[in-house]
């Protein structure tokens, strides 16, 4: 992108400042590459396998010593692209509009899907996306994951989203309050905030990321790098990536493990029971080429739901916007074994049970939601 002043830079290097590093032991050089690399997170529920990666030895597994740096969601494209960071995983589509920009980054590979929702109340009139033309839709933010899967629906479904729709902003912990009280008549959402409602009895999915096709099959959250970096070394972007779909591997096999590990290391403000609830609802199967699908898939809803420009040449971007790495393949994920930790799982629909417990017991309560910092679960 084109920068007309030196904001961005500063911003960079004051996050690296104040950034959270947690270092391993030292481990073996790559050749050729460093033996350090920069690990973004913000500090919400997806970014298990980041802090599992750190914390079970992944990174140093593949010879590289890892430092966290955390971030805002403000500043969180910008900082990466500058060099604040060198690697982490984040959404797809969140990506997408910046690196038709011009944005200097890659996404390599796919780490887990079906983080967001569309719902509308249960006794609502309501029932499937061709419904809500015409009616208002809340979300947490213009802009934010929510609100862009709403858009690629609803343009899937030959809804004009900025012509048809009206679009309301709320406290993504207050969606539910705002659906209940009729000041919206469907909302968009995300992990856990879509379980809790679902488990109050609240709401019906209109659309979920994590059933529906061709949403089901998609991949969400990817590994993206600066590209900078990537280019200077790309062994080391490998390994570290490598570092990252082991982390997501052992997430999916141990979420409740996972749950309170996010948790107890204090790297999210939530409690493990409901740090629970969200990442059980999320698949965290790796996959290189199922990311790239998701790249062109994304890309071209996008498209369609005016997102991107319409001179935006899909496959062209695809191919910017994704990148093959030695040692990266989908052959050697389905390979690659991970322990499964006694009291790790979550026995079949506990989740459920466990979010309506939480939501009847506690009402509004702090969590770190998905695709929203520190959202407050629905009333």
């Amino acid at each position: 992108m084109n920068r007309k002043n030196i904001l961005p830079a500063l911003v960079a290097g004051a996050l690296l400042l104040c950034g959270c590093g947690k270092r391993a032991d030292t481990a073996a050089p790559i050749p050729g590459g460093p033996s350090k690399v920069r690990v973004g997170y913000i500090g919400i529920t997806c970014e298990a396998p980041i802090f599992c990666a750190v914390e079970k030895g992944f990174f140093r597994e593949e010879g590289l010593e890892p430092e966290l740096v955390k971030c805002e969601w403000s500043q969180y494209k910008d900082v990466l692209a500058l060099g604040g960071f060198d690697i982490t995983h984040h959404l797809v589509m969140y990506f997408l509009k910046p690196i038709e920009q011009g944005l200097d980054v890659k996404f390599t590979a796919g780490i887990h899907r079906g983080c967001l929702r569309v719902q509308a109340a249960v006794n609502g009139s309501v029932r499937t996306i061709k419904d809500l033309r015409g009616k208002r839709i809340g979300v947490p933010g213009m802009g934010t994951p929510p609100f862009i899967f709403a858009n690629r629906v609803l343009g899937a479904n030959g809804i004009d989203a900025k012509k048809e729709i009206g679009w309301r902003v709320f406290p993504a912990g207050e969606l539910g309050l705002a659906l209940e009280k009729g000041e919206v008549d469907a909302i968009a959402d995300s992990e856990p905030i879509g379980t809790l409602l679902i488990a109050g009895g609240k709401v019906r999915n209109v659309a979920d990321q994590a059933v529906d096709a061709p949403y089901k099959d998609e991949y969400c959250c990817a590994v993206i790098v600066n590209g900078k970096f990537l280019a200077d070394n790309p062994k080391a972007a490998a390994a570290a990536t490598r570092a990252l779909l082991k982390g997501a591997k052992w997430v999916e096999a141990n979420p409740a493990a996972a749950a309170r590990l996010s948790v107890e290391k204090k790297y999210l403000a939530s409690n493990p029971e409901l740090n629970t609830v969200a990442i059980s609802h999320l698949r965290y199967v790796p996959s290189v080429s199922g990311a790239e699908k998701a790249v062109k898939s994304a890309a071209a809803e996008m498209k369609i739901a005016g997102m991107l420009s319409p001179s935006t040449d899909v496959e062209d971007l695809a191919k910017r916007a994704f990148a093959r790495l030695d040692g990266v393949t989908d052959e050697w994920l389905q390979n690659l074994q991970v322990e499964k930790v006694a009291g790790g799982q979550v026995p079949p629909d506990e989740n459920v049970r466990l979010a309506a417990e939480l939501a009847a017991q506690h009402g509004p309560f702090t969590v770190s939601s998905c695709c929203a910092p520190a959202a407050q679960a629905a009333r």
